[in-house]
């Protein structure tokens, strides 16, 4: 009989046995959560089209959607640290909302995290081919080595926990040079505007029929993908010592230094750049690089990339790690067709055949890649569905709260009253930047794009959901669970 005073006999209160390997420190939780928001991968995904919509006060949408997803993150380290169960959000929504909101839920961001790895394995993609040609990359090459990508994150993550933490401990080196100390440098010798540019559109709102709001809500939209990934430390939750203590810290501080470093690099570009003008009419395709190389000179540019490229893929390495786990919790719970063969754990203690499927599908993903540039698309794809869960599950959450359905004071992280007004605050932020993400934008298309590729985010994922519903009343997957789920006592065991 397991002791109830430790981990896996609070895991077994739950109802499950200690598969994964408990190795998980502290630091290797904090490097994870780092590694998957990754400063880098946000901050490059995000420049370009920041510039083109809004010019030098780009900066401003990172500062509120950093603030509004502050507020996100703060309740998810409060349920973090009450439930510390692989599973993540489908473990809190099943128990706090019912097992069906439960199963829909996690579908939902089971496709967004998929969608996730295909967005980082396409942007990272193009600095495998910087590292070694100059010449133009085919949506049919960078498709095929969006691919590579995957196939080499898996790989290292097939390797075990040990490998993957090594890998993200380089990752964090990576980042610290491509992003603090650059930023650094770039802000100190390499300032070449004032910083009332940062007040500045430079006409950026013509992209947008001549209005600065549409502008900056357009920017928003984009801005929110920075900051998504700071649950994948409560997916490692039965990997890690001490779970109730150390998740939720993990998650706050990886966090709060991914904003930190966002802003940073953000702000050193803009203020460094020569001619930000030409990065909004897009002439320059990569304000980011083009302010590093003439700050410091060409003979920079491939040790950066370099630096980039291990940190794109140890954000790679990181969101498979935490989708394998994700979706080893469904199957464990036997929600998902073919469940028995997903929840398969090898020699290594890790979820192998949850590893390999997610990666296949990712991988199909980039097929969205031979349409040109998809950026835009996959960035607002991976948004939306991840906006979608975050409302649902502070909705939940605050619903379980004031109906007493949950007592976060039966958690270790303890905030009062004050847990309430942000646990308020979020779901007001979520509804206005979900909507927002959501709304048809004919410029986050593709050029020349169908009005099925402007109103692509909402279209997916209705279909999506119409058949998470269709699968819920065929399948009836929450009644597969042991007893039931949504008369469960919330409570610490």
């Amino acid at each position: 009989m397991n002791d109830p005073r430790t981990d896996a006999g609070e895991l077994a209160a739950y109802g499950y046995r200690q598969e994964l390997k408990r190795t998980l420190s502290p630091w290797a939780v904090f490097a994870i959560g780092f590694a998957t928001i990754s400063p880098v991968v946000g901050i490059y995904a995000v420049v370009q089209l920041g510039f083109v919509f809004a010019g030098p006060a780009w900066i401003w949408a990172v500062v509120v959607a950093a603030l509004g997803q502050l507020l996100v993150a703060t309740v998810y380290a409060e349920l973090s640290s009450q439930f510390p169960m692989t599973g993540g959000v489908y473990q809190w929504v099943r128990r706090l909302g019912g097992p069906r909101l439960g199963w829909l839920t996690g579908w939902i961001y089971l496709a967004s995290a998929i969608a996730s790895l295909t967005t980082v394995a396409y942007l990272g993609a193009s600095w495998l081919h910087m590292l070694f040609s100059d010449g133009a990359l085919s949506p049919a090459a960078h498709v095929l080595l969006g691919v590579v990508f995957i196939a080499v994150a898996l790989g290292i993550n097939l390797l075990g926990v040990n490998p993957v933490k090594h890998f993200l401990n380089a990752g964090i080196i990576a980042e610290g040079v491509a992003s603090l100390a650059i930023s650094v440098i770039l802000l100190v010798f390499v300032r070449n505007n004032g910083f009332g540019i940062l007040f500045e559109t430079l006409g950026a709102e013509n992209a947008s029929g001549g209005s600065v709001l549409a502008g900056f809500l357009t920017c928003l939209a984009v801005a929110g993908w920075a900051f998504l990934g700071f649950d994948a430390t409560t997916q490692v939750a039965e990997e890690t010592e001490r779970p109730r203590r150390s998740v939720p810290r993990a998650l706050l501080r990886a966090y709060l230094f991914v904003a930190f470093t966002v802003l940073l690099t953000g702000a050193a570009v803009t203020l460094s750049l020569r001619r930000p003008g030409d990065a909004v009419a897009g002439e320059t395709a990569d304000p980011v690089f083009a302010a590093v190389t003439q700050g410091l000179g060409d003979w920079s540019a491939k040790p950066f990339v370099l630096l980039v490229l291990i940190a794109f893929v140890a954000c790679a390495i990181s969101i498979q790690t935490y989708i394998g786990r994700a979706v080893f919790a469904f199957a464990r719970d036997r929600q998902l067709p073919f469940s028995r063969t997903l929840a398969t754990v090898g020699a290594r203690q890790i979820p192998y055949v949850s590893l390999i499927a997610t990666a296949a599908l990712a991988a199909l993903g980039l097929l969205l890649g031979l349409n040109g540039n998809a950026a835009a698309t996959l960035i607002s794809f991976g948004s939306g569905g991840f906006y979608f869960v975050f409302l649902t599950v502070a909705v939940v959450a605050l619903t379980a709260r004031l109906r007493g359905r949950w007592n976060p004071a039966a958690g270790q992280l303890r905030l009062g009253g004050t847990g309430l007004v942000i646990n308020v605050l979020a779901v007001v932020w979520l509804l206005f930047e979900a909507v927002n993400i959501a709304w048809p934008r004919a410029q986050l298309a593709p050029v020349g794009g169908s009005w099925v590729q402007v109103w692509a985010v909402i279209l997916v994922f209705s279909v999506l959901f119409a058949l998470g519903l269709v699968y819920v009343a065929v399948a009836k997957p929450h009644t597969k669970l042991a007893g039931n789920p949504a008369q469960e006592e919330v409570k610490v065991p």
